[in-house]
């Protein structure tokens, strides 16, 4: 198995951790544990893994020039992104958010072409095409709206926002995934991350019981910060050593129809037509936008 074929598995296995991380978080917030405050145990608990495993790494100095980029990329991947995603999601539903993190690609796609000059194939145009008009007919067509939603209109907002972030984050960080080795990397912008959001996330976690957290919602906290933080950005911070960002972002798409599978399996939807033929239109978007053009 190449590395490029290890690459597409490694970011497929993000967006199926991802897709089941939209309702497993709901399922916390803000009963057991406010949005900020989760933060602060997500980037936490991920800064202390990646430390943890980089002495399994090479050891790596950062050059003084790089510093800038690591605050930006910790800025965008870990604070504005993670901030506004688990806020909009108390504020709205998980089908929203799925709805809108499909606006990742296209971000991406735009950035990539603007910032570093990755021509946008026709192959990869129409996956993104297809894999946008499937993600978005799944979810419209295929799901049940959740109640637990206080203010959608300003939770799609921070939807968006975080899409805008984690879309930039994915250019950004490219200059240094070639430099510097995904453990050194991780490590540096997750404790980078953890001193921006303090201010923001300690009050919250401050005020959280956890004496009176039930254990599944242990769980599902486990879940959040070695899945859906630790391993996700592990793997993505591995497909981008072989793959372009905007094809890295195209497997967003494949969220949608992971969160619908995970609802199946749950007993908490059913399969229809609709969605087989939305499924397979994520997938086929998916593959164009992640093929390797044949050189000429």
């Amino acid at each position: 198995m190449n590395k490029r074929t290890l690459a597409i598995l490694a970011a497929i296995g993000a967006t199926v951790i991802y897709g089941v991380n939209h309702t497993v978080a709901k399922g916390v917030m803000p009963i057991h544990v406010k949005p900020f405050g989760f933060i602060f145990l997500r980037v936490g608990g991920a800064a202390i893994l990646f430390w943890l495993i980089s002495f399994f790494g090479p050891k790596q100095k950062i050059d003084k020039k790089d510093w800038g980029r690591l605050l930006v990329c910790a800025l965008l991947g870990m604070s504005i992104n993670m901030l506004s995603f688990f806020k909009g999601l108390q504020l709205s539903t998980p089908i929203n958010s799925a709805v809108l993190v499909t606006m990742v690609p296209i971000i991406t796609v735009m950035v990539s072409a603007l910032f570093l000059k990755e021509k946008i194939t026709l192959n990869k145009g129409f996956g993104i095409f297809l894999g946008f008009v499937g993600a978005v007919g799944l979810i419209l067509f295929g799901a049940e709206t959740q109640k637990n939603a206080p203010n959608i209109p300003l939770g799609n907002f921070l939807f968006i926002i975080n899409a805008l972030s984690y879309g930039s984050y994915l250019v950004v960080v490219k200059k240094l995934i070639e430099k510097y080795h995904p453990f050194t990397l991780m490590k540096w912008l997750f404790t980078i991350a953890i001193l921006v959001n303090l201010p923001i996330t300690l009050p919250q976690v401050m005020e959280t019981e956890f004496s009176s957290i039930p254990l599944w919602a242990y769980g599902s906290i486990a879940f959040v910060v070695i899945g859906t933080t630790f391993l996700t950005y592990l793997f993505n911070i591995f497909a981008l050593t072989q793959l372009k960002a905007s094809s890295v972002g195209a497997f967003v798409y494949m969220q949608p129809l992971v969160g619908i599978l995970f609802a199946l399996f749950s007993g908490k939807d059913n399969l229809t037509l609709v969605k087989i033929t939305a499924m397979c239109f994520v997938l086929v978007g998916v593959y164009l936008a992640s093929k390797k053009p044949k050189k000429k």
